[in-house]
């Protein structure tokens, strides 16, 4: 009797595993899941493999793509707009524009003036004077002996070589020029006349008194030829009615009085350049 008293304990051991057995019932759930994850873990698995390791690389030009689009630019433009101006509540804040200042005029009315094709002239009349839409002001310049009037902007007269009479030390300077020897070119006479001509109408004083030097003749010398002539007499008025003007005195008299400072101080043995007597290279 007591064998069979211990037996039937086991069989309640038997009977308390059987809820044990229930967990073959939640395996299955488990067994069902794992068939999900399977396919997850299938397409990692070719990434230790090189060939699935390029695999993403067709996607990289899709990145680059988007900061060429337009859109990329847009940021870039409220950066460096510049800011709005405060508006101006007090005057004293207006910027300030400077305007240019009036050129001061260089001559003035009645003054007499050294114009280089013309000689001395005067000054009768600044005006405006408008020219194909252009408001100019204007000297306008009187050269009596010419009978020439002459019309200079101002803005231009600087450039056109018109300047103010020549002053005492310049003068004696031009004076002095007429003491030297006289240089004659050993060239024709053509060019020669040209560089002549070019020195009387630059405006010069001691251009003009190089001419008066070269070209002058005393009585003991040959004469002159008519151009020749004609060249010294128009180089010698030009010298004259600057003097005269400087001096105020009469052109005549400048005239006589330069002629007379040629006749003491001028030298009779004039050469070219090259050596040869003035007479035999004219």
């Amino acid at each position: 009797m007591k064998a069979t008293a211990k037996k039937k304990p086991a069989v309640k051991a038997k009977t308390v595993a059987t809820p044990k057995k229930m967990k073959p019932a939640v395996q299955p759930a488990k067994s069902a899941a794992k068939p999900a994850h399977k396919p997850e873990a299938k397409p990692h698995a070719p990434q230790p493999h090189k060939p699935a390791a390029h695999a993403p690389k067709p996607q990289a030009p899709a990145h680059p793509a988007k900061p060429q689009a337009p859109q990329a630019h847009k940021p870039a433009h409220p950066v460096h707009a510049p800011a709005a101006p405060a508006p101006i509540t007090n005057m004293a804040d207006k910027p300030v524009v400077a305007t240019p200042a009036a050129k001061k005029l260089v001559f003035k009315v009645n003054e007499l003036i050294v114009y280089p094709a013309h000689g001395v002239g005067r000054v009768v009349q600044i005006e405006e004077q408008e020219i194909a839409g252009i408001t100019l002001e204007l000297y306008i310049v009187d050269f009596e002996k010419e009978k020439l009037r002459l019309k200079v902007p101002t803005s231009k007269s600087e450039q056109k070589g018109m300047r103010k009479l020549a002053d005492k030390p310049l003068i004696d300077h031009a004076m002095k020029v007429l003491k030297g020897r006289a240089r004659v070119k050993r060239t024709m006479w053509s060019r020669r006349a040209q560089e002549y001509e070019a020195k009387i109408n630059s405006g010069d004083l001691i251009a003009v008194a190089e001419v008066v030097r070269d070209l002058y003749r005393s009585e003991r010398q040959p004469e002159q030829s008519y151009s020749e002539r004609q060249l010294f007499e128009q180089a010698l008025d030009r010298m004259a009615r600057e003097i005269a003007a400087v001096k105020k005195i009469d052109d005549d008299m400048a005239i006589k009085e330069i002629e007379t400072f040629l006749a003491k101080n001028a030298h009779r043995n004039t050469k070219a350049d090259d050596g040869v007597p003035a007479e035999e290279a004219a």
